[in-house]
């Protein structure tokens, strides 16, 4: 079984490079996919250099020529998936890459379609930050799950796997965060098999480079609605 990792990146400069040693040090069958969304701070030109570093054709590199955010950059990077599960990897050191392992157990054990990787199970670690955002979350996800009719506890989690047959019969529309509602709703309508795992989190503060905000909160909301009873 082959593991395609998409890798959406931009202005990430201080992680990419270390990111990117992370994921290639995890002991599965996968192939990279790191799609740059315009970043304009340095992180192309690194990538750039990974690029001429790597020789075995392991990672594909694809370069955006604008900034399109991150739903656009994971839809790019489906069109060149050829394993048979994807997950999503941000190029931030808040997700750990070892938990794949985590993540691909119900596949191996119970035939799971999609597995979730949840920040509210209780993983190895969970770094202790903000509050509202932690509100924020339970409230998209309690909002998506009446909709979906799923029981999940993270909807918002970036680690989301899901076996490419089913992904590629979904069109991703939303170019930003709204991703993650988007293809919950979409995915929930195939009759997929879900399932959660815990994961450990480092969450970074806006300081440290963190990028979502209220206003994609309140996307997010919308996104919930258009997705499961619009489209």
């Amino acid at each position: 079984m082959k593991l395609s990792i998409i890798i959406p990146v931009y202005n990430e400069k201080s992680t990419v490079r270390a990111i990117i040693d992370k994921v290639n040090a995890v002991a599965i069958d996968k192939e990279l996919i790191i799609v740059d969304d315009f970043s304009n701070d340095g992180t192309r030109e690194i990538l750039r250099e990974i690029e001429k570093e790597i020789t075995d054709g392991s990672i594909k590199f694809l370069y955006h020529e604008t900034n399109m955010g991150k739903g656009a950059g994971i839809r790019t990077g489906i069109r060149e998936v050829t394993g048979d599960f994807v997950i999503i990897q941000d190029a931030d050191l808040e997700y750990n890459p070892e938990d794949y392992h985590r993540l691909l157990k119900p596949v191996l054990e119970a035939d799971a379609d999609v597995v979730y990787g949840s920040r509210f199970l209780g993983g190895e670690y969970v770094r202790v930050l903000y509050f509202w955002h932690m509100i924020g979350n339970k409230f998209l996800t309690l909002l998506s799950n009446m909709f979906t009719n799923l029981n999940l506890t993270d909807m918002e989690t970036c680690y989301k796997l899901i076996r490419s047959s089913f992904l590629k019969r979904i069109t991703v529309n939303e170019n930003r965060f709204g991703f993650e509602p988007e293809i919950t709703a979409k995915l929930s309508k195939l009759n997929c098999k879900f399932f959660e795992v815990s994961v450990s989190y480092s969450g970074r503060t806006y300081e440290e480079g963190k990028k979502i905000n209220w206003k994609d909160g309140c996307k997010a909301i919308w996104c919930i609605i258009r997705y499961n009873i619009f489209k």
